[in-house]
């Protein structure tokens, strides 16, 4: 990455302290072929300050850079250093910047991304140009505190449709025009072209819009009463909540092919990945995850959009608000009520996970010198952490307060930028309580605190709760105290003989009466800490944890396994056998998607020996077959769903699966659709029980985008040497497969069934993934990272040869972060093998 690549904090400061940008004006043409398109941005711009011969610059990526001017005098085009683009002797006073290029597009989910559907042959290219790639695009003075009103002209092809920030219109010429917007910031502008499938209805009089490409019609047709209600009712929570009214023009929400995050929250324009796009079976919780990101995308907004950070170290202020409220206000305006058991087994660790490696920060950093250190801090930390913390500041404050004080600071900084400082000001303003100190002990600090459960009986016979904290947060915290149901006569359930409300620290011990069967630290999932049990409760967990009332305590429940698990304090096949023992009973699709994660991913995949993962997979195969066989009468087929999935990912021989896939049906339900067929697939290629030939049949007989990525998939996890070296060849030495592509091509590529023959690329990796990191950029270096990283070679050597690539000094940061978090990963797989 180049030393110029970068925008440092104080370079932002200083071009925010000279520069106020007012209006930009840019045409894009997409007719220019495959490869390029053309940009000219106009910008309007006052240059304050007496000093003559202010300097500063505009950045810019292009392919070309065919001229520029500044009122009127032409500048030399060869002055362009990197990205930035010089601009000498400003004189106070008003300016206009005139930059034509021509940009490239994007295979990388990255600037403006141009893909074409195998499945028609249709085009489309989308805009993310999220943090700086505003400048893979057109040229801006990137930074969000440089706000300004964005109007666009783009010339696409005949048939295509453009969609924008704003409301679009087709021009005489051909052209289209997207409105003037309110001031935001660069990355924020959004483009998505193509022959659109559109469906349009209106709200409370604002335009409202859903896209996706014209092969997925007919799904998106099927799902569009689900999406447009969600929007609506959500629509409408937003605005009792917010005293200022939704602040653009309209709202379209596009489902665009290859996009690297889940959504991307522009301005009247969301962009979602198309995965959110179903053309195969799905369970309800899948589709409370999608509802949740459109309620994520939404609350962007306000958060973000209306009021966005000064600078990247309050990234929080953007991603921790719209994910906590993503799922608190979908739980009050949908039929998804129970959103936070999802974010409680599924999300939450995401956080916890992110905390306890070195790479940790706090929710609220001040040390984001520039925006390639910003890039990294988009983790379990701004999202899951920081909307953990929300809900526990919620808890403490109280709703009305809280929301007291963010319209406040709505109405503070409308279309402006803030700060975490803006930010507690405003919530002082709406209580008496120390919000100051509430924000230095959450927000400034890093790591999990642990909670522990001291019982003491005393001379009475009653008993007393001490809560020993590790850590050094204040939390407020609902304490379960559950009794054996003496009317069940296997003792298998628990009833709820009280909720205690504690404030940790505690000033004096707390009253519990008699003995519980079971004692819970954070019932409820108010607080962000880990929890941990006596022994009691743990016997009583271990015999009846599928007897709790209710989904979210299981779910804490869960999580606190997980996380003995994790720091070597339960071994591994314990956690195995409580999932044999409750997940049969278990009725909560988040708990059971969430237990048979882990326990296939990590129990089974990493904190295992290579000599225990056979006896693994055997009990997680007898429990999917539990759950199918539960689930015969139909009553639930989203519960079936997980088992069968899960059945067909932990299979050890090939013979009922490929029964299955033979007769296109799993007995008694579901028929196998594509994204079960693929499944299978890939699971008959891991274990050597299927062939090119039957891949390329599939292949024919699915051969959309999912298809291609399927075939990938199943490519590079067939057992065979030149298979083996032609996908990595396809990974690591060319750079033609886009991002998705990649990414399937590396999921397929490690198998812990094919040790043998993968040894050599071990060794690779290191050097491989480097280079590709250097030449293809951040998204596909995460991709590197994330995706094509050996996870299942759990050893001292992988280790050792991993450590020596971290002492390297030409790692680009986003492959940095990757390795290292993958490293700390694999350090505490081994201490739990060693456990």
């Amino acid at each position: 990455m180049s030393p110029m690549s970068v925008l440092t904090r104080d370079e932002a400061q200083a071009r925010a302290k000279l520069l106020d940008v007012h209006r930009y004006q840019i045409a894009l043409d997409l007719t220019r072929g495959d490869e390029t398109f053309d940009s000219r941005t106009v910008i309007r711009f006052t240059a304050r300050g007496k000093k003559k011969g202010t300097d500063t610059f505009v950045e810019l990526k292009p392919a070309e850079l065919r001229s520029v001017t500044l009122d009127g005098n032409h500048l030399d085009p060869d002055t362009l250093t990197g990205n930035r683009l010089p601009l000498k002797n400003l004189t106070e006073g008003e300016h206009e910047l005139v930059v034509d290029a021509v940009m490239r597009y994007s295979r990388t989910g990255e600037g403006m991304h141009r893909f074409t559907d195998p499945t028609d042959d249709e085009t489309y290219v989308y805009t993310q140009l999220f943090m700086d790639d505003v400048q893979r695009v057109f040229a801006a003075f990137d930074q969000p505190d440089l706000k300004a009103a964005f109007e666009l002209t783009v010339t696409a092809p005949e048939g295509w449709t453009v969609l924008a920030n704003s409301v679009t219109e087709q021009q005489d010429d051909g052209s289209w025009h997207a409105a003037p917007t309110p001031p935001i910031s660069t990355y924020l502008v959004a483009v998505a072209a193509g022959p659109w499938h559109s469906l349009r209805t209106e709200h409370r009089g604002l335009p409202f819009g859903i896209h996706c490409r014209r092969s997925l019609a007919p799904y998106l047709d099927a799902d569009a009463d689900e999406i447009l209600d969600v929007t609506r009712a959500l629509y409408d929570r937003y605005h009792e909540k917010f005293e200022e009214p939704y602040p653009f023009d309209s709202y379209d929400q596009a489902f665009v092919p290859e996009f690297n995050a889940g959504a991307m929250e522009n301005p009247g324009l969301v962009t979602f990945r198309d995965d959110f796009v179903y053309r195969s079976a799905v369970t309800d919780t899948e589709r409370q995850t999608r509802a949740m990101v459109i309620a994520h995308e939404m609350a962007h907004m306000w958060f973000g959009d209306l009021v966005t950070l000064r600078w990247w170290d309050d990234i929080w202020l953007n991603e921790s608000f719209a994910e906590y409220m993503g799922y608190q206000t979908l739980s009050e305006a949908s039929r998804f009520t129970d959103t936070w058991t999802d974010f409680g087994i599924a999300r939450k660790a995401w956080g916890y996970d992110a905390d306890q490696r070195p790479s940790t920060h706090p929710v609220a950093p001040e040390n984001v010198d520039d925006t390639a250190a910003a890039l990294l801090n988009f983790d379990g930390i701004s999202y899951a952490k920081g909307a953990s913390a929300l809900r526990q500041l919620v808890t403490w404050l109280g709703e009305k307060d809280f929301l007291e004080g963010i319209n406040t600071h709505f109405a503070r900084h409308r279309f402006g930028n803030a700060t975490l400082a803006d930010f507690i000001d405003s919530l002082a303003d709406a209580t008496e309580r120390d919000v100051h100190a509430w924000a230095d002990a959450w927000l400034r600090t890093t790591g999990v605190d642990t909670l522990t459960p001291k019982v003491t009986r005393g001379t009475d016979g009653t008993y007393t709760l001490t809560v020993d904290h590790t850590g050094s947060r204040p939390h407020r915290i609902a304490v379960g105290v559950y009794d054996q149901d003496l009317t069940d006569d296997q003792g298998s359930h628990l009833t709820l003989r009280e909720r205690v409300e504690l404030d940790v620290p505690q000033t004096a011990e707390q009253p519990i009466g008699k003995r519980p069967a079971l004692l819970l630290l954070n019932d409820g999932d108010l607080t962000y800490a880990k929890v941990r049990f006596d022994a009691d409760s743990f016997t009583t967990v271990t015999n009846s944890l599928s007897g709790l009332p209710d989904p979210l305590t299981r779910a804490v429940v869960w999580n606190v396994l997980r996380d003995a698990v994790r720091d070597a304090e339960l071994p591994p096949t314990a956690y195995l056998d409580a999932a044999r023992t409750h997940l049969p009973r278990e009725t909560d699709l988040a708990v059971v998607e969430g237990v048979l994660t882990f326990a296939t991913a990590q129990i089974a995949g990493r904190y295992l020996t290579p000599e225990q993962r056979p006896a693994a997979l055997t009990t997680l195969t007898a429990l999917c077959r539990d759950l199918i066989r539960r689930t015969e009468d139909g009553d639930n087929p989203g519960l079936r769903l997980i088992a069968v999935r899960h059945y067909i990912d932990v299979a050890a021989h090939p013979d009922t699966i490929a029964t299955w896939l033979a007769d296109g049906t799993v007995p008694g339900g579901p028929e196998l659709d594509p994204e079960l067929r693929w499944r299978v697939l890939a699971r008959l290629a891991v274990l050597g029980a299927t062939d090119e030939t039957t891949i390329a049949a599939e292949l024919d007989r699915d051969p959309s985008a999912a298809g291609q990525e399927g075939a990938a998939r199943c490519r590079a996890a067939l057992p065979d040497p030149q298979t083996k070296a032609k996908a990595w060849e396809e990974m690591f030495a060319s750079d033609h497969l886009s991002n998705y592509l990649f990414i399937a091509t590396a999921q397929g590529f490690w198998q812990p069934e094919q040790t043998e023959i993968l040894g050599e690329y071990l060794e690779r990796y290191w050097a491989d993934a480097v280079a590709l990191a250097a030449r293809r950029g951040p998204a596909i270096a995460d991709a590197a990272g994330r995706w094509a990283f050996p996870v299942y070679a759990v050893d001292p050597e992988t280790l050792r040869l991993g450590e020596r690539c971290l002492g390297q000094e030409d790692l680009i940061p986003a492959l940095r972060r990757k390795l290292a978090d993958q490293l700390d990963d694999l350090g505490r797989a081994l201490k739990v093998r060693e456990g």
